[in-house]
């Protein structure tokens, strides 16, 4: 975890494909998961945000890209499981065509 904002944003167009400057929030585990990494840009220059665990580790979900919700966020980094949890269906209401 070494990387810094503008590797990591290199990371995000090379490795993933995806535009760094979308505004999507892209989240990065380290090896021994026990530190996280949000990079996201935000209107005029990147944002990053780190949090490191002083015991315990984070849950690396499946797969090298997931896309997740907020909600699945704010749970993985309270240190709950997705795996177990489930979603009860909404309403989420119409989609634009």
């Amino acid at each position: 975890m070494r990387f810094g904002i503008y590797s990591l944003s290199g990371l995000v167009r090379n490795q993933l494909g995806c535009d760094p400057v979308s505004g999507d929030v892209f989240i990065f585990i380290g090896k021994r998961r026990d530190q996280l990494r949000l990079l996201q840009w935000d209107r005029d220059g990147f944002a990053m945000y780190i949090k490191k665990l002083e015991q315990g580790t984070f849950e690396q979900p499946e797969g090298s890209r997931n896309l997740i919700t907020s909600r699945q966020l704010t749970l993985l980094m309270e240190g709950v499981m997705l795996k177990p949890v489930s979603i009860r269906k909404r309403y989420t209401g119409l989609k634009p065509t």
